[in-house]
């Protein structure tokens, strides 16, 4: 398809403002055309109000038509076909094999989610019907499920720029759920972006929806991403990046005259703990799998590993040893963009400063735009505990490592963690039992426990948790994959004494949809709630 670089602005596509930029491609530091228009505040504005007037119809949609819509994008991203690829690969530098699986996990995911509308008791119904004879008060009869919030501001992510993108995680589960979406562009890859948007739009169209279900602006400023998350008519903001970014979204969310809820997805060292029995048993399978998801991605997923932390012993060094050789061996990658790049260096090179820091393992960086290489650090309990900048995030392929001198050691490393969205127990059956009190400590810290694999590879399914306790994120309530992201963007909603006719599908007595209903206490499907 031709890219014009204009805003979609609901069905219509602007361009008002003078300043421009356009897509670099990481790998050569060309730029690609065309020129992309700044969103001006107007549009900004124009295309809020379009999401809200839309949200009055869309709200009212039946899970049967929003799932024919999230189909119907997920059969026009298909039919973009190896132009989307290619475009993809040249904004990212991530090889065409990465982007390929990427669009068909977007693709999957809005099928996911329009299976989830289809068969609809995801709105959790609950039914406590009336006791008119109960003494001494009367028991009025109590209806209740969840409602769409309204329009909401999603911001694209640089990492995945399909999956947690312009049709991503956030939007299509904002869609499911009722919601209309201005969603913002990410910068680094506008064109992929544009593709996308131009997809969505198409399927709108084909499904008769109204104008400003979707809109998109584009942007490198920080001013357009704040008139988003400040416009009166948002009603929640999904992000998903770096903590700076999101930290200033839920702090001018939470600034408002009415205060917004922002689900920000701000990153995490993900912590893995191996444990003596799984050393010495499997260390060395062990080594080259960390190696592998440490540098996966070339370090820039939100769930690679960057701590590990093992315990003193006489298999630890060898298994150091060999960790280390894994990942002198991995070659140099292409960084996303120059900014990460840098930022990536910068981070290394201010820890190797650090006294009781010792490097490990360090390729050099490849005569290569933007590449990066991996690295291994290593440091000691008593001075990880000590200085708390050692646990945060370093955006790409490296990771400490932290020995321990026992078990009481890794104990109170686990208490003094933050929060993070995933921690790893690799450990023989022993271990496991021996170690109890480590995964209860755990248990509170993320939103997901492995035991004996690796967190990199996020399933999207019912089940999943992509989340965890600040600062991974700014509501450890919720998660950012899986179908019960849908609840980030809905309300509960109570119909007191309702006469059926009045009443939602999901909440008459007789249960036209067939959905599973908590009666009277009790989980139902039948077609009778009275």
């Amino acid at each position: 398809m031709e890219l014009d670089g204009l805003n979609f602005i609901g069905k219509t596509r602007s361009g008002a403002r003078q300043e421009t930029f356009r897509a670099i491609d990481p790998a050569t530091g060309a730029e690609m055309s065309p020129d992309y228009f700044e969103a001006t505040i107007a549009e900004i504005d124009a295309a809020v109000e379009k999401a809200d007037r839309a949200f009055q119809e869309y709200r009212n949609k039946s899970g049967i038509e929003k799932a024919i819509l999230l189909e119907t994008i997920a059969e026009e991203i298909t039919a973009l076909g190896d132009e989307l690829i290619d475009r993809c690969c040249r904004e990212t530098g991530l090889p065409e094999a990465r982007i390929s699986g990427e669009r068909g996990r977007t693709v999957s995911q809005l099928n996911l989610f329009a299976q989830l509308l289809r068969e609809g008791s995801w709105v959790d119904t609950r039914i406590d019907t009336a006791i008119p004879e109960r003494a001494p008060v009367p028991k009025p009869d109590l209806r209740s499920l969840q409602k769409p919030l309204g329009a909401v501001g999603i911001f694209g992510a640089s990492n995945f720029p399909l999956a947690f993108s312009v049709a991503g995680g956030d939007t299509v589960s904002a869609l499911a759920a009722g919601c209309t979406v201005v969603v913002k562009a990410h910068p680094a890859h506008p064109g992929t972006c544009e593709m996308i948007a131009a997809a969505i739009t198409k399927a709108l169209a084909k499904t008769n929806m109204p104008d400003g279900v979707f809109s998109m602006v584009q942007g490198l400023s920080v001013e357009v991403g704040m008139a988003l998350v400040k416009h009166p008519l948002i009603k929640a903001i999904g992000f998903t990046g770096s903590f700076k970014g999101g930290k200033a979204l839920f702090d001018a969310a939470v600034r408002r005259a009415v205060p917004i809820p922002v689900y920000a997805e701000m990153g995490s060292t993900n912590p893995v703990f191996i444990l003596p029995g799984a050393l010495f048993e499997n260390g060395e399978n062990i080594a080259q799998g960390l190696a592998g998801s440490v540098t996966l991605g070339v370090g820039q997923f939100c769930t690679n590993p960057g701590l590990v932390l093992i315990q003193e012993s006489e298999k630890s060094a060898s298994f150091l040893q060999k960790f280390a050789n894994r990942i002198s061996q991995i070659n140099a990658g292409v960084m996303l963009t120059s900014a990460i790049d840098r930022a990536y260096r910068s981070s290394l090179a201010k820890l190797a400063e650090l006294e009781e820091i010792e490097t490990l393992a360090g390729g050099a960086h490849e005569n290569i735009a933007n590449g990066a290489a991996a690295c291994v650090l290593k440091t000691n309990a008593a001075y990880f505990l000590s200085n708390k900048v050692l646990e945060e995030e370093i955006f790409g392929p490296s990771t400490l490592v932290v020995s321990a001198d026992g078990k009481a050691d890794l104990l109170k490393i686990a208490r003094n963690l933050g929060g993070h969205l995933t921690a790893t127990i690799f450990g023989t059956e022993k271990d496991l039992k021996d170690h109890e009190e480590l995964l209860s400590i755990l248990e509170q810290k993320v939103g997901r426990l492995i035991v004996n694999g690796f967190p990199t590879g996020v399933e999207v399914c019912d089940s999943m948790v992509h989340g965890g306790m600040f600062p991974a994120t700014t509501d450890s309530r919720t998660t950012s994959v899986g179908t019960a992201a849908i609840t980030r963007f809905t309300r509960p909603v109570c119909y007191q004494n309702f006469p059926d006719f009045l009443l939602p599908d999901e909440l008459k007595n007789d249960n036209p949809l067939g959905i599973w209903r908590k009666i009277d206490g009790a989980f139902k499907n039948d077609r009778k709630a009275s």
